[in-house]
């Protein structure tokens, strides 16, 4: 009697192999997620490390376009973290200021005398000392305190962007062979400085400890102190207007609570 032949069974031999596969790619996929994702409290205690006074902030999913409104929805900024929200506050209130003060300017014909420039994130502005002192003197002349008053309202409407105001008085050689006195030069140029920084202070709502004089003399002119046409430019007031940096402020969360009312937010 002849045998019958198998139906053959082999069938089933890929079937396992297959399913030993996906299995391993679920796992592998499996830990691929686990390993992507960060518990909470680790989160909380990473960031704890970093900045033991950092305050859970929870996230307004609602946006009202706030700063810490949830970066994903409802926000002005969606994908932007809090930090870079507030710092885009700040740097818009930067720019509004740096246009505040051109305008200035220009409203009082000073063109010439008076520049602005906005650049690394802070405000240069530099005025010639006839503008604001007579030859050899630091007491301001009375136009001089009208511009002032105008800067003073502008740096209020922008105060809390604004890191620190330094304002820098500079003198030119008198004579084209040899340098000024030391001590009258110095004197003259940090008086100048000074009486700048006094009028802010006393005329604006700036914090006197963001206000600080430096005076330079002769020792960084823009131009050669030969002849006239040059000197006249070195004899100068400049005010540098410093932003917030919150990405570099070792206090973010003190920092960041200043911004949080800026547009409509709760403390």
């Amino acid at each position: 009697m002849a045998k019958k032949k198998s139906g053959g069974g082999g069938g089933a031999n890929w079937m396992d192999t297959y399913g030993d596969m996906v299995t391993l790619l679920l796992c592998f996929f499996v830990l691929l997620y686990s390993m992507s994702t960060i518990s909470e409290d680790k989160w909380k205690a990473i960031v704890q490390s970093f900045n033991p006074l950092a305050t859970e902030i929870t996230t307004d999913p609602g946006g009202k376009g706030g700063p810490f409104a949830d970066p994903d929805v409802g926000d002005k900024n969606p994908g932007l973290s809090e930090i870079e929200s507030a710092q885009k506050i700040i740097d818009d209130m930067m720019e509004q200021m740096e246009e505040a003060l051109k305008q200035m300017a220009a409203n009082e014909g000073l063109g010439d005398a008076i520049s602005v420039e906005l650049t690394g994130g802070k405000i240069y502005v530099k005025f010639s000392d006839t503008v604001f002192f007579g030859g050899n003197s630091s007491t301001l002349k009375p136009e001089a305190q009208e511009i002032l008053r105008q800067v003073c309202a502008v740096l209020d409407a922008g105060k809390d962007a604004i890191e620190e105001i330094r304002v820098q008085g500079h003198t030119a050689q008198q004579y084209d062979d040899r340098p000024n006195e030391p001590h009258g030069d110095r004197q003259l140029a940090s008086n100048r400085a000074t009486e700048v920084v006094y009028f802010i202070q006393t005329n604006s709502s700036i914090h006197p400890a963001r206000l600080i004089s430096e005076g330079y003399g002769q020792w960084r002119p823009i131009r050669d102190n030969q002849g006239e046409e040059n000197k006249a430019p070195n004899r100068r007031v400049e005010m540098i207007i410093s932003g917030v940096d919150l990405e570099n402020n070792t206090e973010l969360s003190e920092a960041l609570s200043k911004f949080i009312s800026l547009d409509g937010g709760e403390p």
